[in-house]
């Protein structure tokens, strides 16, 4: 697969424009495309075509939010549509010269026959199976500690990566750091979470059933109020987007999915070490075995629990700005992940961290794998039908035992 690269300084960068590059590393730049941008209100704004460069760029009459299109028919014999299909809805800020992907499938991928169309799928899959195990360790932590099944961590993602977007791209901050304010934004949340809603709660006695119900009437109020403030529309950071695939031979990958892997491995060792070796993981570990032991043996249950709530948050804000590099942050992008992220957490074992990431990296390559036999619709489909398999044999999950890891 090759994702059409993008040039953010076609012309002059005065102006309010989409702009981008058709091209694939087989066929190069695709020339002659006829690409549509309509308003909100579904009027055309223009019409162009690619130019012998594979460029197009279209200037728009203001800032707002727009749908841009292109002719699938006219794309060369042997390149396809892939993943996001032929049109996409962006929001173009002022003065903002718009990039625009469009995933675009040459063949490829699969020249090696079948064997390499797997080979690709599995590495897609492992770096999903990580992103969603950075999102999946807070929410196991959270389970651990206190018992909650929290519906609303979806939420923190979805926050995180939008806190992100608006430092990245309005503020106009480099990623990078963008990234950092946005994590110190989501323990924040985290801890807001875990002072302002949970311990009075637990205080008072609620119990867990009446906990996860607020904890769903918590996700409907975070998700909607997201939208509100950032609207129905998915939109890219505003760096690391005009990147083409690498091919390594039997699969292809850009920079920023290399970068995603490493960056959510070495992430995912950070807190393997913290929970082994430092006092604050051991004394998490024994709160999740045996809250009341732990209190007794002179551990402040509270403060453990904070920690673990700001963690929690930091991880899933880091997940979302990973999510939002490759699919586009968008108001709901939590909550769709969230029944994933459930399905790693149970799949490797309730409340154990080494769970959350074993179950969660068996999902994601089991997602992307599916993909194989059934239509990538309804990929995320396939992990959940896992869940259920995996639990039917073995209801603990696959870490879930009395002796406890993690």
């Amino acid at each position: 697969m090759a994702l059409a690269t993008l040039i953010p300084g076609v012309a002059s960068a005065e102006g309010e424009r989409l702009v981008g590059t058709l091209q694939t590393s087989r066929s190069g730049p695709i020339e002659g495309v006829e690409v549509t941008v309509e308003s909100a209100a579904g009027e055309e704004v223009d019409s162009v075509e690619t130019d012998e460069d594979g460029r197009f760029a279209i200037d728009l009459p203001g800032p707002g939010q727009y749908t841009i299109s292109l002719d699938e028919e006219a794309l060369p014999d042997g390149v396809d549509l892939g993943t996001g299909g032929a049109s996409r809805d962006v929001t173009v800020d002022t003065g903002r010269a718009q990039p625009v992907n469009f995933g675009l499938v040459d063949g490829s991928s699969n020249a090696g026959g079948g064997s390499i169309e797997a080979v690709q799928l599995l590495v897609d899959g492992i770096r999903f199976g990580l992103l969603i195990a950075v999102c999946a360790v807070g929410l196991s932590l959270i389970f651990g500690t206190t018992g909650l099944t929290n519906f609303a961590h979806g939420e923190l993602v979805t926050i995180g990566a939008v806190i992100a977007w608006y430092v990245n791209v309005r503020g106009g901050v480099p990623l990078i750091p963008a990234t950092i304010i946005a994590m110190v934004a989501g323990a924040a949340v985290g801890a807001l979470n875990e002072l302002a809603i949970w311990r009075p709660l637990r205080r008072r006695g609620t119990g867990l059933v009446a906990a996860l119900v607020v904890s769903i009437g918590l996700s409907m109020l975070l998700r909607y109020l997201v939208q509100i403030v950032y609207g129905g529309f998915s939109n890219p950071y505003g760096d690391y987007q005009s990147q083409r695939a690498v091919d390594y031979g039997v699969f292809t990958m850009t920079n920023r999915s290399l970068a995603s892997i490493v960056i959510s491995v070495v992430v995912l060792v950070l807190v393997a070490l913290m929970l082994q070796k430092t006092s604050i993981g051991k004394a998490m570990r024994a709160v999740s075995d045996n809250r009341d032991l732990a209190a007794s043996s002179g551990i402040d249950v509270n403060r453990v629990i904070l920690v673990v709530w700001m963690m929690g948050g930091a991880l899933a804000t880091l997940g979302g700005v990973l999510l939002g590099l490759s699919d586009q942050v968008q108001w709901d992008m939590g909550f769709r992940l969230l029944l994933l992220m459930f399905a790693g957490v149970t799949l490797g074992g309730l409340g154990t961290a080494y769970g959350a990431l074993i179950g969660s990296l068996i999902v994601g390559v089991f997602v992307q794998m599916s993909t194989l036999v059934i239509p990538s619709d309804v990929k995320y489909v396939g992990g959940l039908l896992l869940l259920i398999v995996i639990l039917v044999v073995k209801p603990q999950g696959i870490l879930g035992s009395r002796a406890r890891i993690g």
